[in-house]
């Protein structure tokens, strides 16, 4: 006998179920992932403009070619695979010793993190998730708005977020704490509630604004004042051209309150390589006086086999003085590119932020919306970007540009773009 619910399921066309419930957090996210409906937007663009001649200023993967010392390391270490001397198999889950050696010499010698407080990863966004499983779900979080959309999206698969409210469009149980041109791209402090956890990204996706000492001391004294642990991702750290703190352990009492994650993406080209590091201190204790890095460890050897040798191996040779030298070269590169698209803009009389230490360029346009510009953009001059609201309510009428391409074609988006908005 059919039940009636099962001739409905047929009826809307509905194959078998299962009686395993979906998770109630997932059904709580809001469409699709910001980068993933961007490149469904795009692939409509190219069947409805087959011969289009797409430009991306979007998504921030990097395009220049890895520097030869460290993509024939890895080439070398993969081969070595082959013959009974060179073979490995798994390695240490926290990753390859003499890595996480070279990371807090090279990265911060200043500070002076300790090795064993480093876990070498596959990508500071895969540990966001699982800071996220160390967190759980009855901690509350709080976002700088605008800010990269993983913070939130975690916190809602986690439980964390609360519901979604669709006319302030924020998660009810989250603090969005706004950055813009009025407050310099900084939180007000003293307007904030107090959240358990606190997501900064310095230099900032997608405002590029590397937040000040002054600024980031303020931020440290905040969380030890509200017992708040930070997580700071130094993601584009090496794109800071002033003197802005790269990490937060430049700041006193930071180690107490702070966890670090970070990555070899977007200053080796590693976005396709995958390979990244997140620092936990010693002194950063949990409520009841346990190491938060015993329970993180917990989580990476449970959760994480390890990144993969071939890709330690190029995190090595990136490390060493000709691979840092050659992994400059191409900040510089990027950087250089997003000189000419600030240029291109501020030429335009649009508002212009970001492209000093970061490689990317936040521009308002002024009573439109953020979709709507996109929208424009790709129809009238086939170049991809970054709605602004994607990275947050702060974010609406503002488009996000990418200075990772190829230098003739940022110098052919600029051309476009002028043609458009002039």
């Amino acid at each position: 006998m059919i039940s009636s619910r099962v001739k409905s399921r047929r009826n809307l066309g509905i194959g078998h179920c299962t009686k395993v419930p979906r998770n109630v957090n997932m059904e709580k996210l809001q469409n699709h992932y910001l980068f993933s409906e961007i490149s469904r937007r795009e692939a409509q663009h190219i069947e409805k403009y087959p011969n289009a001649k797409v430009i991306s200023l979007g998504i921030g993967d990097t395009t220049q070619p890895l520097p030869e010392i460290i993509a024939s390391s890895m080439a070398k270490y993969a081969q070595a695979l082959s013959t009974p001397e060179g073979y490995r198999g798994y390695g240490p889950e926290q990753g390859n010793k003499d890595l996480r050696k070279a990371i807090a010499e090279v990265f911060y010698q200043d500070v002076l993190v300790k090795d064993t407080e480093v876990f070498v990863t596959d990508g500071s966004q895969c540990d966001i998730s699982r800071l996220q499983l160390l967190l759980g779900s009855n901690v509350t979080v709080a976002v700088q708005d605008p800010s990269f959309p993983a913070y939130v999206d975690s916190s809602v698969i986690i439980g964390q977020a609360g519901d979604f409210k669709g006319g302030a469009r924020k998660c009810g149980n989250i603090e969005y704490m706004k950055c813009s041109p009025q407050n310099n791209f900084f939180p007000d402090l003293e307007y904030a509630s107090r959240a358990d956890i606190i997501f900064f990204c310095s230099p900032n996706n997608p405002t590029g604004h590397a937040a000040t000492w002054k600024q980031l001391k303020k931020l440290v004294d905040f969380a030890r004042d509200n017992g708040s642990i930070i997580i700071f991702d130094s993601a584009y750290a090496s794109y800071v051209m002033d003197d802005s703190p790269r990490s937060i352990f430049e700041i006193p009492g930071a180690r107490e309150v702070a966890i670090e994650v970070s990555s070899f993406s977007k200053f080796a080209g590693f976005t396709g390589v995958r390979l990244g590091w997140t620092v936990v201190p010693d002194e950063l204790l949990f409520s009841n006086g346990f190491p938060v890095i015993n329970d993180f460890d917990r989580i990476i050897c449970t959760c994480f086999n390890g990144a993969s040798n071939i890709a330690q191996a190029g995190g090595l040779a990136c490390l060493s003085s000709e691979g840092m030298k050659a992994a400059e070269s191409l900040v510089h590169y990027y950087m250089d590119n997003a000189k000419i698209l600030v240029e291109t803009f501020t030429s335009l009389g649009l508002e212009v932020y970001g492209g000093a230490n970061a490689p990317y360029v936040w521009v308002r346009f002024p009573g439109k919306k953020s979709w709507d510009v996109f929208s424009e953009i790709l129809e009238k001059t086939d170049i991809i970007t970054v709605p602004g609201s994607g990275f947050g309510p702060g974010g609406e009428g503002y488009i996000r540009f990418s200075a990772y391409g190829n230098r003739k074609c940022i110098l052919e988006a600029s051309k476009r773009m002028k043609s458009l908005f002039a």
